[in-house]
């Protein structure tokens, strides 16, 4: 089995809203949260159409999107594949194809500067055909056998609109046709994977209780060809506060095998191993560890201390032992990666032979290659590694070679891909083009010092001899949240609509991110979350300190858990910004957890029908915080109606009730997207032409004053 899509990712990133058992106010905007309700979308219209009026109406706007929309649509970005069998598979996009084209080449004609690329699946004529609106969201395909006959079938996942929720149905790779009477999964959160040509592993909405609290699905099963949905054999069955169960199969030849992953919260989990009987052993793995298996090896990583065999291990270790050896009761662990107050490990990839791992220290990039022998296990760096910038890299095909993909990129240089083997120098294979004129920019990383003593990593992208006068138009950007660590990438739109028009660009590493592993998330959650904006604000001052900017011309963006961390920002630190642009946020920190994939965060942030809880929840609680009698920065709220991970619903009512307390903001909605905001490139550069235009008329010196400038509407 070769996945495109891993399903336990997608039920991670985020959702939407929550009621406190201890303190219910009323609150007079709870109609906003229909999403689909005719009062709730004459409201959204209603505001878009005075967002528009103010941003599209910028002399600029229309430049700036049509030229934001050439670089999501260039025929020059990168083509990503993944290989599958004999063949090189790329999901693409661009004017011609705005919901996409799955295609496949071969190695010698991906060498090219224009590959010769198969089509196999035209979505936008599906579109057209099936009267439909979906959005391309991966494939499993089935290993073939023998092994080396040609791939015939996969698992096709489209959802409608670009909402997490999708279908699944069965493809025919040779006739390139859906297969009459194949696997077809209705529409849910969920997924199909193979395990056989006539078995598959399903997970879906089976009636009424068979989802968790969080929206995904509780029991998995397994599902024969020629039989209905309903009489699929159950698995394994978990709790309505599971976040979500998932069954799938090990493919590599020669250690086939079946597995079941119980998600217990966001950062726990129990891994269970299903017998040729369909018994299930469970692993006797701490539950926050992150386990894998290959070939021989069980691997597993750390999130907090352990203790086993007479040994303990630190967080954030990475630790190896052979699975049957496990199975029979040691627990003689190597130690293949230990963090120090510098270093985390932000990735691990198998090849063949080999063990990649790939380590951050203070949030630049290292690579290790382990290779396991009879005398343990030998380290060396990696052949011809670049010299420079972000560095990301996975094996081409774990089972048939050590081969790798390498990327390279930085914020002002273009990402450039390159094929290597373990012990060779990698090749350039692409490069994406230079989209923005980069010629004097720097790259700087400084550090700042929190309000506890933390040292606050953060990187500023800015012209040379830059004037220290506090009038440079500066946009901070952050997430902080989730162990997700922040590091350099080239981004074409940042570059166009910002640092080309002389902005500084600044990306903050705060606390409640990954950049120094375990440790560093776990130092923001729950009761501990203030530490994160905290950061945020000790970045900002140092800003303000060392006379890059000052307050008027400081921006802050962030999407997600990061329209958590600015919506926090502008309420708690209003006096440090002049513009904050909030995108697909959480606000609402009462309700976010009865709707949506809310329920599946409560480890990150807590449970607000707790009462303890709801006490320091309501702290970093937004839409509880904000003030009619406090000056805000001006803030434009974006979102997406089919976000089905974050509720609109944030986003509308803080909208509506900053509008009640005559505070200046505006508000865009797109009515597809999902929770990326927008569904195909000609809405993301709408939505993110929006963003930059709201940033400059509000930070830049006399921006303000173009045409199309106008007052913020008063009132709902």
């Amino acid at each position: 089995m070769h996945s495109l899509r891993p399903f336990w990712l997608l039920a991670g990133m985020l959702a939407a809203t929550c009621a406190a058992a201890e303190v219910k106010p009323t609150d007079p905007y709870l109609w906003l949260e229909d999403v689909g309700g005719d009062k709730a979308l004459d409201w959204v219209r209603a505001r878009n159409a005075e967002s528009q009026k103010q941003l599209q109406g910028d002399l600029a706007y229309t430049s700036l999107r049509e030229d934001l929309l050439a670089i999501l649509d260039s025929d020059d970005k990168i083509p990503v594949v993944g290989k599958i069998g004999a063949h090189y598979y790329n999901f693409w996009k661009d004017k011609e194809n705005p919901r996409g084209l799955w295609r496949r080449t071969t190695l010698a004609e991906y060498r090219k500067p224009a590959p010769a690329w198969e089509v196999l699946l035209d979505v936008d004529a599906l579109n057209q055909a099936e009267g439909e609106n979906w959005v391309w969201h991966g494939a499993d395909c089935l290993k073939p056998t023998p092994p080396d006959a040609a791939y015939e079938r996969c698992l096709i996942a489209l959802s409608r609109g670009g909402a997490d929720a999708d279908v699944t149905r069965e493809f025919d790779l040779v006739g390139k046709t859906w297969v009459k009477d194949g696997f077809y999964r209705p529409e849910a959160k969920g997924e199909l994977s193979w395990i056989d040509r006539d078995t598959v592993f399903v997970g879906t909405d089976f009636g009424p209780g068979s989802m968790t609290d969080s929206g995904y699905p509780r029991i998995a099963k397994e599902w024969k060809r020629g039989t209905p949905l309903a009489a699929a054999r159950t698995v394994f069955e978990g709790k309505p506060q599971d976040i979500s169960i998932t069954a799938y199969h090990d493919d590599t030849r020669g250690f086939e095998r079946d597995f079941v992953q119980r998600g217990l919260t966001f950062y726990t989990n129990e891994l269970y191993l299903r017998g040729d009987d369909g018994e299930l052993t469970r692993l006797d793995l701490p539950d926050g560890a992150s386990k894998g298996a290959h070939r021989e090896w069980l691997t597993v990583e750390l999130r907090q201390p352990w203790s086993v065999g007479g040994k303990e291990y630190a967080a954030g270790s990475l630790l190896a032992i052979h699975l049957d050896a496990f199975l029979a009761g040691k627990r003689d662990f190597d130690v293949l990666f230990e963090p120090t107050e510098t270093t985390s490990l932000t990735g691990a990839s198998w090849t063949r032979n080999h063990l990649l791992l790939n380590v951050l220290d203070d949030v630049k990039n290292r690579i290790t290659v382990l290779t396991p022998g009879r005398k343990g296990w030998r380290r060396a760096p990696l052949t011809g590694m670049p010299k420079f910038g972000t560095i990301a890299l996975g094996a081409v095909d774990d089972e048939e070679s050590d081969a790798y993909f390498m990327t390279a990129t930085d914020f002002v240089t273009p990402t450039t891909l390159y094929l290597g083997e373990v012990g060779r120098t990698p090749e350039p294979l692409k490069k994406m083009p230079t989209f923005f004129d980069a010629t004097g920019l720097k790259i700087e990383q400084h550090f700042a010092r929190s309000k506890d003593g933390t040292r606050v990593p953060y990187f500023q992208v800015s012209r040379p001899g830059q004037p220290l006068n506090g009038r440079n138009p500066t946009l901070l950007y952050g997430y902080g949240g989730f162990e997700i660590a922040l590091t350099p990438n080239y981004s074409g739109t940042v570059g166009r609509a910002w640092l080309s028009q002389g902005g500084t660009y600044v990306m903050a590493n705060i606390r409640g991110g990954g950049e120094y592993g375990p440790r560093w998330h776990q130092a923001a959650l729950r009761e501990n979350r203030m530490r994160a904006y905290e950061d945020f604000a000790a970045v900002a001052e140092d800003l303000i300190a060392r006379k890059v900017t000052t307050p008027k011309h400081l921006g802050i963006q962030g999407g997600s858990n990061g329209g958590l961390l600015v919506g926090n920002m502008f309420v708690h630190y209003p006096q440090l910004f002049g513009a904050v642009v909030c995108q697909v946020p959480l606000l609402d920190m009462q309700r976010y957890h009865k709707l949506l994939a809310g329920a599946s965060w409560v480890a990150e942030y807590g449970d607000p029908d707790q009462p303890d809880d709801w006490k320091f929840l309501q702290a970093y609680s937004p839409y509880h915080n904000v003030k009619a009698e406090v000056d805000y920065p001006p803030v434009l709220f974006t979102t997406s109606t089919r976000d089905d991970r974050v509720h609109p619903g944030h986003a509308r009512k803080m909208m509506a009730r900053m509008q009640e307390q005559e505070h200046e903001v505006w508000y865009y909605e797109n009515i597809e997207g999902g929770h990326g905001g927008a569904a195909d490139n000609a809405q993301l550069a709408t939505m993110q032409a929006l963003g930059y235009t709201f940033l400059r008329q509000k930070l830049f010196p006399g921006s303000n004053q173009d045409a199309g400038a106008q007052e913020s509407p008063r009132g709902p």
